[in-house]
């Protein structure tokens, strides 16, 4: 693919969506959007599909990787001692948190922990704020964009105490409270209980229903799963005018062993291996920039993919529509070219797709 300096200017990852097309609710079936079929290199061959088409669209054999992960009811709102509203979001992937946690004197447990605290006044490092069902946070540190090291304090278990008092964190996007169906929608179906603490879904996987994975199967399509837990950072816009420039923030992955073999596997019988959104192929490819392959692995990736950078392991990709000026958007030029990605996402906005996490899909192979 031909890299040229344009690519690594951030001006150059910018369009104009109309408001309206930025989708505010899930569509109103899982699985009944649309997929934008598009080939990752050569002429720009557009099909426009159902995203209950897919099996009819992915190459033969494919082996499909998807993120396990299950969203945190993450966003806690409470009242300051003042009166004021005080709102704080867990940036730390739960299991480290309670892998972290030690026993205070009255029987509860405490942590520290990152997280964004948001309030009317300003904010002192000591404060301490009660956010209901056992949960204090103190705040230890303020640190950049709003995010701040805390003690985190509870009593039982912290996955139950957040889901009893918690909401589920939306994008800032989607400009509405969350509602009882978001409990719901805004997970995946293979998302697993054991796998929660990301604060945002990985959206590609909304699409996916049962019969939808059970016709995948009968087709020989075979599934593997990575966890990513999903951080805030997926939101941040990349601010340096030169993108080789921005820090990508950390996330924690875990690749089981038998996710390791089967993309072996598949790459010795040169079977494709499709990323089920953009979480699975970070994960992926994060882990055979450090590892040299796909291995078994638990840690941390902050793998930044733009244009030039190397893909090792993932050849195709279904994916949701990204923000202007997002690392996710370069992700996405990286992995089809910035050109040829901007002329579909033109053709997506004039054909009235709807975009980002509630919106519609595409499939890159």
């Amino acid at each position: 693919m031909h890299i040229e300096e344009a690519d690594f200017l951030l001006e150059n990852y910018n369009f104009d969506l109309p408001q309206e097309q930025i989708a505010q609710f899930p569509p109103e079936e899982r699985g009944s959007s649309r997929l934008l079929v598009m080939p990752r290199k050569g002429a720009l061959d557009l099909h426009h599909k159902m995203f209950s088409d897919l099996p009819d669209c992915l190459p033969e054999g494919a082996l499909l990787i998807a993120n396990n992960s299950r969203v945190l009811q993450a966003r806690l709102l409470g009242t300051r001692s003042t009166g004021g509203k005080v709102e704080f979001l867990l940036l730390t992937p739960l299991p480290l948190v309670v892998e972290r946690a030690k026993a205070d004197k009255s029987g509860g447990f405490f942590a520290e922990a990152e997280g964004l605290v948001r309030s009317g006044g300003s904010i002192r490092e000591g404060e301490t704020f009660d956010f209901g069902a056992g949960i204090g946070v103190t705040v230890l540190e303020s640190g950049p964009f709003g995010q701040r090291r805390v003690r985190l304090g509870w009593k039982g278990d912290l996955a139950a105490a957040f889901a009893a008092t918690g909401h589920i964190p939306l994008p800032p996007y989607i400009k509405r409270p969350d509602g009882e169906e978001d409990l719901s929608r805004y997970q995946t179906v293979y998302a697993r209980q054991d796998k929660t603490g990301s604060v945002a879904a990985p959206t590609a996987g909304l699409h996916f229903t049962p019969p939808l994975r059970e016709k995948l199967a009968e087709r020989g399509f075979q599934w593997a799963e990575v966890t990513l837990y999903v951080g805030y950072g997926t939101f941040s816009p990349v601010r340096t005018p030169d993108i080789r420039s921005h820090r990508m923030h950390r996330e924690y992955v875990e690749v089981p062993e038998s996710t390791a073999l089967a993309i072996a596997e598949a790459r010795a019988q040169k079977r494709p291996v499709i990323a089920v959104g953009t979480t699975s192929l970070r994960a992926l490819e994060g882990v055979a920039e450090l590892c040299g392959r796909v291995q078994a692995y638990t840690g941390w990736t902050d793998i930044f993919l733009y244009p030039g950078r190397p893909f090792r392991v993932v050849e195709g990709l279904v994916t949701n529509f990204h923000l202007p000026e997002s690392s996710l958007l370069m992700l996405v030029a990286a992995f089809a070219g910035r050109k040829r990605m901007l002329d579909a996402y033109a053709e997506a906005i004039a054909k009235g797709y709807r975009f980002f996490s509630y919106g519609d899909a595409m499939l890159i192979r």
